[in-house]
């Protein structure tokens, strides 16, 4: 039998349209909240004997988590021949060593507990550090997507010679690949974290050409401090607004207007829906699912 697919709660814009890409089966999920706020769930369509497909991105992950894993065990209990997880971004990442002692090593107790309660992870562009890959930390099949052949075709279609700038040296895997699909220049700045929402930018490149569009680019934006850091320096040093894209848009309204006030336009991905989402990520998505799934069938 085919695959069904159920959006967790606020992700159904998500699985409609990659229902249609995929020519799959959409169920329906029931849920909500005791007033208590613990989480009632239900599956109105049978998963017996199919394989499950939840769809659920993981920002602000601590109010999602617990239905997730409610929902994983229900649809195995119920009969389910196999139960996978698509999360377009995937959370608690930044935490993969114990950087002073008594710290939790969170971004393993996390993959310990999607990786029990599922067969298998989908995934776009995770916050990969110390870790070269998934394998490492998670225990099931893994599958990592990329954003950046659909970044590099809006950058194309929306940017007057564009110059891509990586805001720290983390973001090069991003910045390069990106680039080359444009077919533009680009450079990597140096980044000292001060805080957490405390950095230092400095620029590598000694001056960006006067004619091109400066194009900021790391895989997520939260409270925005490296990206307005940088915004700051680039004008300081160059005089050039430039347009900063990121992967993941885990901020919030009033980092985008802050942005906007340095001087800075923000554009996203809707791997996390935002008012910021301009690239479309779903297709990417769709391909690499449906590889994954073949592959691991």
């Amino acid at each position: 039998m085919s695959s069904l697919v159920f959006p967790m709660p606020a992700n159904e814009i998500l699985a409609d349209r990659l229902v249609r890409l995929l020519g799959v089966e959409r169920g329906k999920l029931e849920a909500r909240q005791f007033p208590d706020t613990e989480t009632y769930l239900r599956f109105a369509d049978e998963p017996r004997g199919r394989d499950v497909i939840l769809i659920c991105t993981l920002d602000r992950p601590d109010t999602k988590i617990m239905p997730l894993l409610f929902a994983a065990e229900a649809a195995r209990d119920l009969g389910a021949r196999r139960v996978g997880l698509v999360t377009p971004y995937l959370s608690y990442m930044r935490q993969d060593k114990r950087f002073r002692p008594g710290e939790a090593v969170t971004s393993h107790s996390f993959a310990n507990l999607i990786s029990r309660a599922f067969d298998w992870l989908v995934t776009v562009d995770p916050h990969l550090h110390r870790n070269r890959s998934l394998a490492e930390i998670y225990s099931i099949p893994t599958r990592s997507l990329h954003a950046g052949p659909a970044i590099a075709n809006w950058i194309r279609q929306n940017v007057v010679k564009p110059y891509l700038i990586g805001p720290d040296a983390e973001s090069r895997q991003w910045v390069e690949g990106v680039a080359v699909a444009c077919g533009a220049p680009w450079t990597v700045a140096q980044k000292t974290r001060l805080g957490d929402t405390n950095v230092h930018e400095q620029l590598l490149a000694a001056s960006i050409p006067q004619n091109a569009t400066p194009v900021l680019l790391d895989d997520i934006v939260s409270s925005g401090a490296t990206l307005m850091e940088a915004v700051r320096v680039l004008k300081d040093t160059n005089g050039q607004s430039p347009i900063a894209i990121a992967i993941h848009g885990l901020c919030n309204a009033s980092t985008e207007a802050a942005l906007k006030r340095a001087g800075a336009g923000l554009v996203t991905t809707n791997s996390v829906p935002n008012p910021t989402a301009q690239i479309d990520i779903v297709p990417v998505i769709a391909k690499g699912l449906a590889e994954f799934m073949t592959l691991s069938a």
